[in-house]
């Protein structure tokens, strides 16, 4: 990984490369690098024990909602994501909420945002650490700063185009490791058959589509989080598109991504399922179900590239999410606190850019080694940010649809502050154990209010503009005209 950052920092000759690869990424090593962005350790911690606790269910309300959401975000957003890059000359995904909305909009989002992603890529850290302490009795603070620190290296050195290679390498290595695991749980188990076999040794609410506290409600909530976050909400994920070659080929990275979420998850989930048959009794410490499983049913050289899988899904999504905010940071953030940015030569913003890379990734580890580890994951990835990533993805993503148009930065603002705002008071509630704050309640509920202020406010009080108009018009199509007034959006804003 740290050969490959090395190797890409000669791609990188200006802050357009270290963000968006220039527009010059194949489309499926754009589609990859989206689906494996979406991966991390948590998915082999948090996910794990649901699996084992739970049974079928973590796939339908997690993998399910994301295959079928990119799906549909091939043809309403993945091109249009595109286009703001080729067309206006848009590094960052927040960078286009200036002249869609106003500055005071895209700051609060371009906050908030920035705050929630520090908190996530803790947990991620938290759950590769686990995962090493687990199988190699590494401590919980060196796992962190040994994965942090190669991830630091190639993030800052490569930008995008190392973030995607590497992907691809993480591809391959994850390839192996789930395939190694499943053929040795199907050994163990009598073969194939035990991928339809297993549920009847199983307790019957583990073949359940829905289950435990992951209700109807959740998964309807969770389907509409999943397909604004992963088709651009998440901001790295926006930058995949970005970095394809055209509109059309955004789309089709898109929609490989999609297939691949629909299949390859259930490599992955299979070995999980059949966990309680392997090594049972693990329900009040389910988290270190796949590492028991792990040691019980591989060889040592065999775990060793497992741990090389999960290192690498980790990686793939933390310095996708470094990159991201780097962007949001450099391009939207600081130049509103420090006018002199704007006056740095190329060199000198690709300096930036790659400071405040380092600087994020550090921080990140900061808060992951003081977090303990345990329990944390779950509760993050949860119950912080599937809940919160509404509020911010809505003004974000409907805000490039057309329909919206006449939305301005009111419903924006109010879709932002009162879903995030109801949302930190069920999280009250929860903590002072309130027998209503479900995970469903907990999910849908900040949801659902931001996206009625959002639209309620966007009908009731209108704000139509011309400018607006043709900013979302350039998007609809691939065609080489460009709007009349084509200079880069951060500039006209």
């Amino acid at each position: 990984m740290v050969a490959i950052g090395i190797w890409s920092r000669g791609r990188v000759k200006n802050i357009a490369d270290f963000f968006t690869a220039g527009g010059k990424m194949p489309w499926w090593l754009s589609g990859i690098s989206h689906h494996m962005s979406g991966y991390s350790a948590v998915m082999f911690v948090a996910f794990a024990a649901e699996a084992y606790r739970l049974g079928l269910t973590v796939y339908i309300w997690w993998s399910l909602t994301i295959g079928i959401g990119v799906g549909i975000g091939a043809f309403l957003f993945a091109g249009r994501w595109n286009r703001l890059r080729a067309k206006h000359g848009v590094a960052s995904p927040l960078e286009y909420l200036a002249r869609r909305y106003n500055v005071p909009t895209q700051q609060l989002m371009a906050w908030c945002g920035a705050v929630l992603k520090v908190v996530d890529i803790a947990a991620k850290w938290a759950a590769v650490s686990i995962l090493l302490r687990g199988f190699a009795g590494v401590p919980i603070v060196w796992g962190i700063v040994l994965i942090g620190a190669v991830t630091m290296v190639y993030s800052v050195l490569g930008g995008l185009w190392a973030d995607a290679l590497t992907d691809m390498g993480q591809f391959v290595i994850q390839g192996a490791a789930g395939i190694a695991m499943f053929v040795a749980v199907a050994a163990h188990l009598g073969g194939i058959s035990f991928t339809w076999t297993i549920w009847d040794k199983l307790p019957e609410s583990h073949s359940d589509p829905l289950s435990g506290p992951y209700t109807l409600t959740f998964f309807m909530a969770l389907f509409l989080i999943k397909t604004l976050e992963y088709n651009g909400g998440m901001w790295n994920l926006a930058q995949r598109y970005m970095a394809a070659p055209s509109g059309a080929a955004a789309k089709r990275s898109a929609l490989l991504s999609a297939g691949l979420w629909l299949v390859w998850p259930l490599v992955l989930f299979f070995p999980m399922w059949a966990a309680p048959l392997i090594v049972p009794g693990m329900d009040g410490n389910a988290e270190q179900a796949y590492v028991e499983m792990g040691k019980a049913m591989l060889p040592a050289g065999m775990i060793g590239l497992v741990l090389a899988g999960f290192f690498s899904h980790t990686m793939a999504m933390v310095s996708s999410d470094a990159n991201v905010i780097s962007a949001v940071i450099t391009r939207d953030m600081l130049p509103k606190l420090w006018k002199g940015i704007t006056r740095l030569n190329a060199d000198a913003q690709l300096k930036l850019a790659r400071v405040t890379t380092f600087l994020f990734i550090g921080f990140s580890m900061v808060i992951a080694i003081t977090s303990g580890g345990q329990g944390f994951v779950l509760k993050v990835v949860v119950d912080l940010v599937a809940a919160t990533m509404g509020p911010i993805a809505i003004p974000l993503m409907l805000g490039l649809l057309p329909w919206f148009r006449k939305f301005g930065p009111s419903a924006a603002i109010a879709s932002v502050v009162g879903g995030l705002g109801v949302w930190a008071f069920l999280y009250i509630e929860q903590l002072q154990k309130a027998a209503f704050v479900t995970k469903g309640v907990l999910v849908a509920t900040p949801l659902i209010v931001s996206l009625i202020l959002y639209i309620g406010f966007g009908l009731l009080k209108p704000e139509p503009s011309e400018d607006r108009d043709l900013l979302l018009e350039s998007l609809n199509s691939d065609d080489e005209s460009k709007p009349a007034d084509d200079e880069p959006l951060s500039v006209k804003a």
